[in-house]
């Protein structure tokens, strides 16, 4: 064999064997870097970012497909008998009056500490109102008010929120109304139907994770920070927000109201399902851009994420976003089901006032959240 043929033949060899032993030096860098905890967190977290922003880059990307628009604003009247309430006039926030967005699609309202009012504490404000053709309870949150507290209840009193490795199952609505005495009781946000029937989200309730993941990057989140400053967060188009900073957190979607203007990306965030996206029951919160207050409002009637969405901008909300709905929509006032839900919850809104008292241990949480504690995930409970 000649010289030349000899060299030909050793080439590829060399090749391989270069491209070895360059595979074993980089494992071994590698094993190196990752055996430190914070090198570790550090990748996973600019990992999960690229992963979050692929999502969205994708989202916006044009479809071949034609997608089956929304619906644009039918009302269908509901067969329900509604609990009859007083009639209240609709509380809009008079501090604040709905921002001139002439110049910029959103107008930024810069989030306030709302301190508790030495004032003395008024019962929880529930009233039936009509707009733009849809009936609804409005339930008025005021975060001034010395006695009002907000929380998360799970079924079956669980100390965390069903994943998709554990799960404490689901519990009647009249049960969770039973047990929590509170002012308000509503549906919270999605689960699945499966028999893990794992909530949508990460969760926070009275400075500690119910559910988490870091992996989460799906819907919109309402948060309450120190001094009940409000916050509302679409993970894909503004990022993730940092729920340790959440004394409450709460994931659901779509987001309806943006700046206050009507805000519709549903596709973007996550959701798929034609329950979500047509005509059906709903439930949804949101907050004025004064952020003192929240408003709940749970619809008697099925109606578009559009029709929804301008009530909750005509009420006087500058954020707000959808909630679980269907059979899933409930509420009760002061122990008395307003709108029965119509299957079992997994996980429910409970707001006390002065009437319906927050326990001692919701109140303790709340002073030492103010005092600097933090929620931190368990990781003998969370997996990932």
């Amino acid at each position: 064999m000649s010289k030349r043929k000899q060299s030909e033949g050793c080439r590829p060899m060399l090749r391989r064997t270069f491209l070895f032993l360059t595979g074993i030096a980089l494992a071994r860098v590698a094993a190196d870097y990752f055996a430190i905890a914070q090198n570790r967190d550090s990748f996973l977290t600019i990992a999960g970012q690229l992963w979050q922003k692929s999502l969205a880059f994708l989202s916006s990307i044009p479809s071949n497909q034609t997608p089956q628009p929304l619906p644009s604003n039918p009302v269908v009247k509901s067969a329900k008998t509604p609990q009859t309430l007083s009639r209240n006039p609709i509380v809009k926030s008079p501090e604040t009056p709905q921002p001139n967005a002439a110049n910029s699609p959103f107008v930024q309202s810069q989030p306030q500490i709302i301190r508790r009012s030495a004032k003395q504490a008024k019962p929880l404000q529930v009233s039936r109102q009509n707009v733009a053709g849809a009936s609804f309870y409005l339930t008025t949150i005021d975060l001034a008010d010395p006695e009002t507290y907000l929380t998360i209840g799970l079924a079956n009193n669980a100390d965390f929120a069903n994943t998709s490795k554990v799960t404490r199952g689901d519990e009647p609505f009249e049960n969770m109304v039973a047990r929590y005495r509170a002012a308000v009781v509503a549906n919270g946000t999605f689960f699945g139907k499966d028999k893990q029937k794992s909530v949508l989200g990460n969760m926070v309730a009275a400075g500690k994770f119910l559910k988490y993941s870091r992996w989460e990057n799906y819907g919109t989140t309402l948060g309450i920070k120190a001094g009940n400053q409000l916050e509302m967060v679409t993970a894909r188009t503004e990022g993730k927000p940092d729920w340790s900073q959440h004394w409450f957190s709460l994931t659901c979607g779509p987001r309806l109201v943006k700046g206050g203007k009507v805000w519709l990306s549903p596709l973007s965030e996550g959701f798929k399902d034609s329950h979500v996206l047509g005509v059906g029951s709903r439930t949804a919160i949101g907050f004025p851009a004064s952020r003192d207050k929240l408003f709940l409002v749970t619809f008697f009637d099925s109606l578009s994420l559009e029709a929804e969405a301008k009530v909750m901008q005509a009420i006087g909300c500058f954020e707000a976003m959808n909630l679980d709905g269907g059979a899933s929509v409930g509420l009760a006032h002061q122990g008395q089901i307003l709108l029965p839900a119509g299957r079992n919850l997994t996980n429910v809104l409970v707001v006390y006032d002065r009437e319906y008292p927050a326990p001692a241990e919701l109140k303790q949480s709340w002073e030492r959240f103010q005092k600097g504690s933090r929620p931190t995930p368990d990781p003998s409970v969370f997996f990932d």
